[in-house]
């Protein structure tokens, strides 16, 4: 028991909240009644803002044990969290009583009393857990404002104490936290910099900041930072699964096998090692291996729901009877975490699905879909604004007074479309040919787009700002977008840039790279759109959770497709799913004449080529050509009268 409890504190010191929580869960199917991993879930659960969840193992806790302080406490943070100070008053006070020392409960205790408008006595709580550690009171404070989803206050906090103490890197590393929850990637990479200079020892910090180099996909940088944790504590399975991380991304996918395997060697049945693994066999073919390392994961920890998803979106795999019952139950239950029914009700929808159940099926997306909207960041207006802008700025007279600017490069191939269109299924056909690289969703195209805004230095954003844009700025970002997307190809002269979300960014595309090919993956309207409303995605997307909102969301793209036919007529060449599946090779003549291509049979073949995919067609491509998807919707229409009605001017 004792080993299970220090392996999950540990995961929660280093930051891995995810892992500490499943360790907790399983400790206590077998010690139900341990006060201290009672507790320590309670408190990774607050760690990761979900208070009334924490509340509840808090409580369970003081049935056992009443009075019991770290409970008291917790109980009381919880309940701060929810802004309930009068309540949480009531259990910090007793908290404090027999604990009067401790700087986080006293600080707990002043802030609930300072919310409940009882300043006075706050301000003598919080000067007393000053006096105890100014310092640990200082950072403490801040960790709890952030908690609380007040990252302005924390980061004034954090700021005045700098001010004073500027090489304090604990202070730094909270720091950089709230700049990162601002999106703020430059300001938290120059605090993390500055930490490790002034405490090159400190572990935690060193990983934070590979999993920032790797969110910009400076990966040789990012590797660096991550063995830098593991030389300083090669027993921590985090760093090894933040390496292993690393070098998936960098598509160095059998190193990144050994990186979870060493994570596994120091903790056999890591959850996060397990998952990543199996997603790594997942992308470069070795199905079955990836099978059991997801079912063993799912034995291991039966309430983690990626697993589920993961294995349901291989789209081939059947769950057993007896998974089907575990998953029902899951579902069911009050204290399983929202992500992880979201992905057991995905997982449950396309078991149904596969039994032709498609109403049961249904509800199960459904379900997950409702679940998972309000976790999602979407606008629809906002999105039409910005598709305003772009068609205004990317007229037909901007790019005939712009003729003969940018690269001249002829290598990149761009697919764009809506997700579960048959992009995929146009890529592993392309990346058949002898001539073309097939890499994965590139995200570079964007990157230089938001290098357009920030060269301007507030004066002015993109689209508009492209007006202003010089001929050599032009063919430097056609320039840079070759050097940067280079790092993913071996030499070939053509390779495939698929990134579904471009379709917006063809205007740009042409001007920086006039010679590129853009290839339009289409589908009928109502496939396309319940396919990606069946579709759990691991980010990004967030307009496909909701009918009107994925209807909308559809005919804004069209409406973008068809202006750049307008202003570019020739550019784009549309590609229609329903005929790929009907005609292969006449639809395969069809791309590489647009190509310039030469026909090759192997192209007709296409499930033959080895090579490492990433979405969620992976396993559909590996087989040859599948009509069964043809007109699919059918098998839910009593259930997409909403979604119909909206698509109703592209039917």
């Amino acid at each position: 028991m004792r080993a299970l409890y220090e392996r999950a504190l540990a995961s929660k010191k280093a930051g891995d909240l995810d892992e500490a929580e499943r360790i907790c869960r399983r400790a206590l199917i077998s010690y139900p009644r341990d006060g201290n991993v009672l507790c320590l879930l309670g408190e990774t659960l607050l760690r990761q803002k979900r208070p009334q969840e924490a509340l509840s193992w808090f409580t369970k806790t003081l049935v056992n044990f009443p009075g019991f302080p770290r409970a008291l406490e917790g109980s009381g943070r919880a309940l701060l969290a929810e802004r309930k100070a009068g309540q949480a008053v009531k259990f910090l006070k007793r908290a404090a009583r027999r604990l009067p020392d401790r700087v986080s409960t006293h600080l707990a205790l002043g802030r609930a009393l300072l919310m409940a408008g009882r300043g006075d006595e706050a301000e003598v709580t919080i000067q007393h857990a000053l006096k105890l550690d100014p310092r640990r009171a200082t950072i403490t404070r801040a960790t709890d404002l952030i908690s609380e989803e007040r990252g302005e206050e924390a980061e004034q906090v954090l700021r005045d104490h700098l001010a004073e103490n500027p090489d304090d890197p604990l202070a730094m590393r909270v720091l950089a936290q709230v700049a990162m929850d601002s999106n703020h990637r430059k300001a938290a990479q120059k605090l993390l910099e500055r930490t490790v200079e002034v405490a090159p020892d400190f572990v935690l910090a060193w990983n934070n900041l590979a999993d920032l180099y790797l969110k910009e996909e400076r990966f040789d940088t990012a590797l660096e930072a991550a063995e830098r944790a593991i030389e300083l504590d090669p027993g921590l399975p985090h760093s090894h699964v933040v390496r292993g991380n690393i070098l998936s991304k960098a598509q160095r996918h059998e190193e990144a096998l050994g990186a979870y395997d060493d994570a596994l060697g120091l903790s056999p049945g890591h959850s996060g090692a397990l998952s990543a693994r199996g997603h790594v066999l997942k992308t470069v073919g070795r199905t079955d291996e990836a099978i059991a390392v997801f079912r063993q994961c799912i034995r291991l920890h039966p309430g983690y729901g990626e697993p589920y998803w993961s294995l349901a979106n291989l789209k081939t795999f059947s769950f057993d009877p007896e998974e089907v019952e575990v998953m029902r139950a899951m579902v069911a239950r009050d204290d399983l975490p929202d992500e992880s029914k979201v992905n057991i009700r995905y997982a449950l929808g396309k078991h149904f699905e596969n039994q032709a159940e498609y109403e049961t099926a249904f509800g199960h997306y459904r379900a997950g879909a409702e679940l998972r909207r309000p976790h999602e960041t979407y606008d629809p207006v906002q999105n039409q604004v910005v598709h305003d802008r772009t068609i205004e700025v990317f007229s037909r007279e901007l790019f005939e007074q712009r003729t003969g600017w940018g690269d001249p490069s002829e290598g990149p191939i761009l697919i764009v479309g809506l997700p579960r269109s048959g992009s995929t299924l146009i890529e592993q056909i392309l990346a058949s040919h002898s001539r073309v690289e097939g890499t994965m969703e590139l995200p570079d195209l964007a990157r230089c787009i938001r290098e357009v805004s920030r060269s301007r230095g507030g004066r002015g954003e993109y689209p508009e700002a492209v007006n202003e844009l010089s001929e050599e700025a032009v063919l430097a970002l056609g320039q840079r977008y070759l050097r940067t997307t280079s790092r993913y190809r071996s030499g070939k002269p053509y390779f495939i840039d698929k990134m579904p979300n471009n379709f917006s960014h063809v205007g740009f595309l042409h001007l920086v790279l006039p010679n590129a090919r853009v290839i339009n993956a289409r589908r009928h309207p109502m496939d396309s759109c319940l396919g990606c409303y069946k579709q759990l995605f691991y980010r990004g997307q967030s307009f496909t959770y909701d009918f009107f909102e994925l209807g909308q969301y559809y005919l804004q793209y069209q409406r973008v497709m068809d202006h750049w036919h307008e202003v570019l007529p020739g550019k784009v060449l549309d590609v229609q799913y329903e005929e790929v599946v009907e005609d292969l090779e006449g639809q395969v003549r069809r791309i590489l004449d647009y190509l310039g291509l030469p026909f090759e049979e192997q192209c007709l073949r296409f499930w033959e080529t080895e090579r490492a995919i990433n979405t969620a067609s992976s396993e559909q491509v590996r087989q040859p050509i599948y009509k069964g998807g043809v007109a699919f919707w059918k098998n839910y229409e009593p259930w997409l009268d909403e979604l119909r009605q909206t698509l109703e001017p592209v039917l």
